[in-house]
């Protein structure tokens, strides 16, 4: 087949097109990094071409889903299609909610509606999308599909449901299995339950999972303690589904970036309106504004973005946030030891503790400015040399020169410095002699606050300390205002 393509595609994109461009059910099991969405969207367009769609369902993570809006869709959608794109919100507008009103009805135009997963808990949600994708042909994708893989979930029986009426379906994940082959079950029934030969979840379970009865007390359960005839299971998934590592996709450039949204909770989103409008008439009413006072208050916006206030005697109140809920998400997707760079230590440790919790105490080393000369260089030899020790945490100041982590090649950046010189010198930590992978990186990031417009002036060489003391830092709190 011959697609048209508004970006070109890399060759393993280009093969997983071929692949599924057709197929009823099919996933794109492609590892982060390795551009999946594109595929989806390539997808997309060429079955509206051949006119066998009207409407298109993204279903994707919180964290995920305006990415869709605001970069994939407008990046890889060819122009001629000109969809109307809608967008699910639970908080949404007035006006928000009458153009999701009129989509229900406005049927002129190829339609595109973007939702985030979390909303199948809801009441609301269902009802609204039985209404939108009444009489339409419609393809139905869930992207990070690993949010479904409970079976036993709420919001996977509820996309289930919705999903049996889709012409067409997709999943996407980078991490197909993250607990256990068994992830798979609830995944792929969501296309078909006769893509893995299987009706009911306990006669997969009986097939690929090892099962042993356990006794406590009085009480006795059967336990998974090992799992078998994965070979069988592999040849299944081949049928319906399209691998990609980074490893594998040797046509990728040496360094991929993207970010993830991290959603500020309300009371976040309340001190950060307030210190906001006081740096905006602290920056525009100052006479003798140094740069110094201005990147201090830099400094507190952001501590404020990663969950916490500190007052000005030194106290640090913790805030409710999602930023390592987010950054556990990523981590999923991944596949491989992780560099994980935040420019505070208070972060540091607390990235450690949730690291150490789900994944082991020997899983994580940390190097920061507390850490002895002794421990640095065991930090590093574990996780150059050890196979279990998977995450290296660590602060650009300290860790961000003159030492080599090329076992990793994702790094995720809890959150950044303003000193351009110190992310690229992080960036090159795993980026070097040594490394045979394309490098992974990731930018947690809230939308509408100074952490977009700092991670673009860092992408884009920018040196942001020249900008403080001119109107840069003004216009990025203006800007942020006006889209709240």
């Amino acid at each position: 087949m011959q697609f048209k393509y508004k970006t070109k595609p890399y060759a393993h994109q280009e093969e997983a097109l071929q692949r599924s461009h057709d197929k009823k059910n099919f996933a794109y099991f492609m590892e982060m990094g390795c551009g999946k969405s594109k595929v989806l969207i390539d997808n997309i367009y060429w079955l509206w071409q051949q006119k066998l769609i009207d409407t298109a369902i993204i279903v994707a993570p919180k964290g995920v889903y305006m990415n869709w809006k605001n970069n994939e869709i407008p990046i890889h959608l060819p122009d001629d299609m000109n969809p109307d794109i809608y967008l699910w919100k639970a908080n949404a507008t007035r006006n928000e909610k009458r153009k999701l009103v009129e989509g229900v009805s406005k049927r002129d135009k190829f339609r595109i509606l973007i939702m985030n997963v979390e909303s199948f808990v809801t009441k609301k949600a269902p009802g609204f999308l039985e209404s939108f994708t009444h009489r339409s042909e419609f393809l139905l994708a869930v992207d990070e599909s690993t949010t479904i893989k409970n079976i036993k979930a709420k919001r996977t029986k509820a996309i289930m449901k919705f999903g049996a009426t889709a012409k067409y379906k997709r999943i996407l994940t980078g991490s197909p299995i993250t607990q256990s082959p068994l992830d798979l079950y609830s995944q792929c029934a969501f296309l078909n339950s006769k893509l893995l030969g299987y009706d009911s979840y306990w006669s997969f379970q009986g097939r690929f999972a090892i099962i042993k009865q356990q006794r406590m007390g009085s009480h006795s359960f059967n336990q998974v303690v090992g799992y078998k005839n994965l070979d069988e299971l592999t040849q299944k998934l081949k049928l319906f589904a399209h691998r990609t590592t980074k490893k594998e996709a040797l046509d990728l450039p040496n360094k991929i970036y993207t970010t993830r949204q991290v959603e500020l909770t309300s009371t976040q989103q309340e001190h950060y309106e307030s210190m906001k409008k006081t740096s905006v008439i602290f920056l525009e009413e100052g006479e003798m504004v140094t740069a110094p006072e201005v990147m201090t208050r830099l400094l507190r916006l952001q501590q404020l973005l990663c969950g916490y206030l500190v007052s000005d005697d030194g106290e640090t109140v913790e805030l409710a946030n999602n930023r390592i809920k987010v950054m556990m998400e990523v981590i999923e997707e991944m596949e491989g030891k992780v560099i994980i760079w935040s420019r505070f230590r208070y972060d540091i440790k607390k990235i450690k503790n949730e690291l150490s919790k789900t994944y082991g105490s020997g899983s994580v080393v940390t190097y920061y400015g507390d850490t002895s000369q002794e421990d640095r260089d065991s930090a590093i030899d574990r996780f150059q040399n050890d196979k279990d020790t998977r995450f290296f945490v660590s602060n650009a100041q300290t860790g961000g020169r003159g030492i080599t982590l090329t076992a990793a090649s994702n790094v995720i950046y809890y959150s950044n410095d303003f000193n351009l010189e110190s992310r690229k010198q992080s960036e090159d930590r795993c980026h070097r002699i040594g490394q045979h992978k394309p490098v992974l990186y990731v930018d947690l990031v809230c939308p509408n606050t100074v952490d977009v417009h700092i991670v673009k002036s860092l992408l884009q060489k920018d040196k942001i300390a020249n900008k403080t003391l001119g109107e840069e830092v003004l216009e990025w709190l203006k800007i942020s205002e006006q889209k709240n």
